[in-house]
């Protein structure tokens, strides 16, 4: 990165505002990680959840320095009547497939809860490996969103590269006490599951060219969640009178 970075304010604008979008549109995957490391036996989570997050930045980085290759992604492949379906279609689709079918997945097993000595049998028998697997996965469209947003933005390399650096490493700091905040409340992680359920809606969208804004998206989310620790605020204010 030239020196003339340090004194271009322009380029310093642009990579905080694309640090700052890189991180909102992050939330989705770190929650999706979280619920997934949480699966696994203790003494796994904190290592899945840094190569889960590790993941997903080299994922970033691959496809930016593969700019011609996301361009060609948004030529049409095909034509179903007048709608026209690219390759990015066809990943966002199925990335939001797989999404729904695994939040809906989760909110079931929520509402059917096992024994405790089942949960731990479940817990030996998940796959270290079968897990990053599956976060990968997600990673890959969330990264393809992302990375498309970056483009977007500015057409300077190294300020995209270093804005998805600052991102990753800010929910690697931040992975550990979300995850331990939905696990530990789980009316927080039904919520949280639910907002997996409509993000994986919203790409399924994407992916028939059906656009949805994502203000809308993420500003039901932000004000689902303050009514939440709202409540849950309530409730330890109701038990501390009791």
């Amino acid at each position: 990165m030239s020196l003339d970075f340090l004194s271009n304010p322009e380029l310093w604008l642009a990579l905080l505002t694309l640090s700052a979008l890189e991180i909102v549109l992050g939330i989705d995957n770190i929650i999706f990680l979280s619920i997934m490391a949480a699966k696994l036996p203790e003494h796994q989570q904190a290592r899945a959840r840094l190569l889960g997050l590790a993941g997903a930045m080299g994922t970033r980085m691959l496809l930016l320095v593969s700019l011609s290759w996301i361009a060609r992604l948004v030529e049409p492949l095909f034509h179903l009547g007048s709608m026209a379906i690219s390759g990015r279609d066809l990943i966002l689709g199925a990335g939001g497939l797989f999404l729904v079918a695994k939040a809906g997945k989760e909110i079931r097993e929520m509402l059917h809860p096992q024994a405790p000595s089942e949960e731990a049998a479940a817990r030996s028998r998940v796959s270290f490996l079968g897990t990053i697997v599956q976060i990968a996965i997600l990673d890959i469209v969330f990264s393809l969103d992302s990375v498309i947003t970056a483009v977007g933005m500015t057409n300077n390399l190294p300020v995209m590269i270093a804005a998805i650096m600052i991102a990753v490493f800010t929910m690697m700091l931040f992975s550990g006490a979300v995850s331990r905040f939905v696990e530990g409340n789980p009316t927080i992680k039904m919520l949280a599951l639910s907002f997996l359920v409509l993000v994986g809606a919203v790409l399924m969208a994407e992916g028939v060219d059906i656009h949805v804004s994502r203000a809308y998206i993420y500003f039901a989310m932000g004000f689902s969640t303050a009514v939440e620790l709202l409540n849950i605020r309530l409730r330890r204010v109701i038990v501390g009178h009791n």
